[in-house]
């Protein structure tokens, strides 16, 4: 059986949480308070950060690496595109993802960055979204009409986006409009912890 060790209100454990339910198997998840972590995560991870994933001799960190072995291990339902052209290009969005959003998020996740430095964060994450949302008034999802990775890599911002104290304008509203479809998922609901729903009211 899988396990993930998981931080309750981190966005990165999130997602692994989010296809561990996608898929609806056999899984066990550990909490894991990320302001008093457990000596054996520095032994599973050299980072000493969540998630992790163990699996009888395998371990994993890195939640998009975890999320592909998932995938990959249960292939049902598949959430990376199967085409390899349409697979390459999804991998090209997650990584542009982490590099123009969730570097951004690890700032405001991260209790020792200044004032100065999380607004900028903010403003970073806010042009990083507007961008995105024109492309939602003409599909259903990121890369299409298909719910994929990519959709879960992105989840865990939108959820968070009040508790960062992040505002959108209103040109984002498609976005935001795909946002409500991605948490009324049975799973985006079942993987949330307390701690995650408590970020809104």
């Amino acid at each position: 059986m899988m396990t993930l060790y998981a931080g309750i209100t981190c966005p990165f454990s999130q997602r692994c949480s989010f296809v561990l339910y996608e898929k609806g198997m056999d899984f066990e998840i550990k909490d894991v308070d990320v302001y008093n972590k457990p000596e054996d995560l520095a032994v599973m991870n050299p980072y000493n950060q969540v998630p992790v994933l163990v699996e009888r001799d395998l371990i994993l960190y890195e939640s998009n690496i975890i999320n592909e072995y998932i995938d990959e291990r249960f292939p049902h339902p598949q959430l990376m595109p199967a085409d390899p052209v349409m697979r390459g290009r999804g991998r090209l969005v997650l990584y542009r993802l982490e590099k123009e959003l969730f570097s951004h998020v690890l700032v405001l996740e991260n209790p020792e960055s200044s004032n100065k430095e999380m607004n900028k964060a903010r403003e970073a994450i806010t042009q990083g979204l507007t961008m995105l949302a024109p492309a939602f008034s003409k599909n259903k999802y990121i890369i299409g009409d298909d719910f994929s990775m990519i959709d879960v890599a992105l989840a865990p911002l939108l959820w968070r986006l009040d508790h960062y104290d992040i505002k959108l304008p209103k040109s984002a509203a498609p976005l935001l409009k795909y946002a409500e479809r991605i948490f009324q998922r049975e799973a985006f609901i079942d993987a949330l912890t307390p701690a995650e729903k408590a970020m809104r009211r």
